[in-house]
């Protein structure tokens, strides 16, 4: 069994509770830490732009990673919201399998 990090953001801590919450709710997820008020600079319709975000880390299984970006996508304001998807290479065995056994495989 592969495990993957998500690596997302969100506009604001609630909007990043509401995406955990429902993530976590579904099984699609074991776990998801949440990080408030990071800044983020980037580029967006040809202007430097700087925002304070929140930042999501959620575990799963790595045949979870399409149906947890779909989620993301769908509880979203942003029109291109960043996820991205890590694959762990290794980890605590006993966390990995944790993780195994809270997630439902989606689909």
């Amino acid at each position: 069994m592969s495990h993957s990090l998500i690596y997302a953001t969100a506009a604001n801590r609630e909007q990043a509770l509401e995406i955990a919450r429902v993530l976590v709710s579904e099984r699609l997820v074991a776990c998801v830490n949440l990080q408030d008020r990071v800044t983020s600079v980037y580029w967006w319709d040809g202007h430097l732009q700087e925002d304070a975000e929140a930042l999501i880390l959620a575990k799963t299984r790595s045949s979870n990673v399409s149906a947890v970006i779909a989620k993301i996508k769908e509880l979203h304001s942003y029109s291109v919201p960043c996820i991205t998807a890590i694959e762990l290479s290794g980890g605590n065995p006993d966390y990995l399998d944790w993780i195994t056994a809270e997630t439902i495989p989606a689909g």
